[in-house]
Formats: C-alpha cells, structure tokens, sequence
C-alpha cells in the first residue's frame, strides 16, 4: 500500500487540495493522505513556531486556522478520491477532528507521530474499530508497546510504521533495521513513513518486507510549505509505485536455481567456453597444457575438464581453432 501525502502543501487551498488527489491517482498511490487540523481544538495563540516559514501568518495557530477545511469540503474530497479509485485518509489531531473524519467515513485511522501517545485520542478512534496505522517517529519502544497494546485490545487491525521525524531524513537516519523488530514485537503489517525527499528508502524497506508506505507529495521543489524538502515529486510517485510493484513480484515468484539453468543452456552454449586447440596437432599427439585455450563457443569440452583431456592422444590431425570433443581422443 502506498500512501500518498498532502499534510499542509495545499497550503490551505481547497483547489489544490483537490488537486493532490489527482496527482496521487496518477501516480499510482492506492490512497491519499491528508492532515485535519482544528486550530481551536489542538493549539493556542501561544504555540511556537517549530520552522519559521510562513510570511502570511503571524502565529502557527494562525497557520493551522488557514489550514482548515469545512466538514462539507472534506466530503468533497473525500468523494474525489473516491470517484479516482483511492483510498482517502486523513489523520485527526483533536477529538473534533475524530468526528469530523468519522462523520465522512474514512477508510482507516492514522495516527500521526506525535498523537500515539494521546490516549483520549487513540480511544476516541478505536471506538470503531476501523484498521489503524501508528506511525512511530516520536515514540520510544515502551511508548510505543503501550498504544500497539492498547490497540490491539480494542481488536482492531493495525499497521506499525517506523518513521524518523527528521525533513529531510539523511539515510543514516532512516532505521530501516527497526522494521525487523516491529515484525518480531507486534506480530503485525510494519512499513515506512518517509521523509527522506527519495525513492531509495521506501523501495529497500519494500524488499525488506514492508507491506505499507507513506510518502510527502509535492508538484515540484519551487512550493511553499514546510514539507516540499520531503516530499516526492510526480515522476518519483510514478517510479515508486512502478518499484513496489515489481519488487512484489520479485518476492512473491520464488525461483529454481537449478531450473533455471537447464533452461538458459542454449545461453550457456553461446556464452560458455570450450577447449581449444591454438595449432594443428597430428594424429597420435598427446594433448599438452601448452596447446590449448579456453574460447567460445561452449559446444565443445569445458574447461572444467582439462584435467581428463590432457596427455590424451589425437585420434586423427586436428586443425587450429578445433573445439575439443571426445571423439577426436583416444581413451588413454
């Protein structure tokens, strides 16, 4: 599953929020991911700051206040998406939001880094019993054991995703050893929200065995937003999504080494190498090391087996160039 993210770079244009489903369906995401934010139900005036970026807004509660949407404009969203053939979803950062989001039906909760350890949240969200995805970026293992814990008794499905809160996140940074761990300790689908503005990271968790990915979207490296240095452009989103699929295949088509090579033989006769002799050798001359190199093509003696050809005698004169076979050799 791959998961396509808007968060803030519609920048609180419903036009282009709309186009952001498009650009992900495009691309071949199965879903669609947003952020629901209600200033007033998740900040104050007072919250800081975290990156001065915007010109526009005076506080980050201003900023969130530009990011809403009305119930009735995230229906509409949700119904494009719909009508694309992707899932929609969104993560909920206060209670208002939960109902706001349940109220259009989507399809699974995911829970942002920084709620997995909002408890009233969680609870507000598991009431349903919809599929969650926990997204782990600021979370320590005992934190993170405690929600996967809580989900898990409320009896829905989860997904746990190993995400480093960093934009963008350096390789070294990126953990790709912790899904490994997440598989052994929860028993669950793991996978991998990404910040690294790259293809690399998603595509080696994916052949690691992540069965969900999440990654920023943005139309191209001149936006404005927080999130455009993390994010994939169009053809990376095509590229991906390409690389999953085949990566799928890879995984799921185990092949017969030995099968393999009884059907290549004719490739194996073209590419292989024979014996051959470097001069003409008269009948009844044993064959020296000294006479012979290794060419192609590979229909005469392999190489393998000089061993059992040298100090042979020539049955009858043999020209240059001869491949070696065993008709042209005495048995002793």
């Amino acid at each position: 599953m791959v998961i396509a993210e808007v968060a803030q770079s519609h920048d609180g244009s419903l036009g282009m929020a709309h186009a952001f489903i498009d650009l992900a369906a495009d691309g071949g995401a199965d879903a669609v991911k947003f952020q629901t934010h209600i200033a007033a139900a998740e900040s104050t005036p007072h919250e800081p700051w975290r990156t001065p970026f915007s010109r526009q807004d005076g506080s980050r509660y201003e900023y969130w206040k530009r990011m809403e949407f009305s119930a009735e404009q995230w229906s509409g969203l949700k119904r494009h998406a719909d009508d694309r053939g992707i899932l929609f979803l969104s993560s909920p950062f206060s209670l208002r939001a939960v109902e706001l989001l349940r109220g259009i039906g989507i399809a699974a909760w995911k829970i942002a880094s920084g709620e997995v350890a909002n408890d009233p949240l969680l609870d507000s969200v598991l009431e349903d019993r919809r599929p969650v995805i926990l997204s782990s970026g600021l979370s320590s293992w005992a934190e993170l054991d405690r929600s996967v814990g809580r989900v898990r008794s409320a009896g829905a499905a989860f997904a746990v995703l190993q995400c480093t809160t960093e934009y963008p996140s350096r390789p070294e940074t990126v953990g790709l050893n912790i899904l490994a761990e997440m598989r052994r300790r929860y028993g669950c689908p793991v996978g991998l929200s990404d910040h690294s503005g790259a293809v690399f990271a998603p595509l080696a968790s994916v052949a690691l065995g992540a069965s969900c990915l999440e990654v920023h979207l943005a139309f191209h490296r001149g936006m404005f937003g927080p999130d455009v240095p993390a994010s994939l452009l169009p053809d990376q989103l095509s590229l991906l999504c390409d690389g999953v699929s085949a990566i799928h295949r890879m995984l799921s088509n185990s092949v017969d080494k030995d099968a393999q090579a009884a059907a290549a033989e004719p490739l194996r006769r073209v590419f292989g190498r024979s014996i051959v002799l470097d001069a003409p050798v008269p009948a009844g001359t044993p064959i020296e090391a000294g006479m012979v190199s290794f060419r192609k093509p590979g229909t005469g003696i392999p190489p393998a087996e000089l061993s059992r050809v040298l100090g042979r005698r020539a049955k009858h004169g043999l020209p240059a160039d001869h491949l070696l076979r065993d008709e042209d050799l005495h048995l002793d």
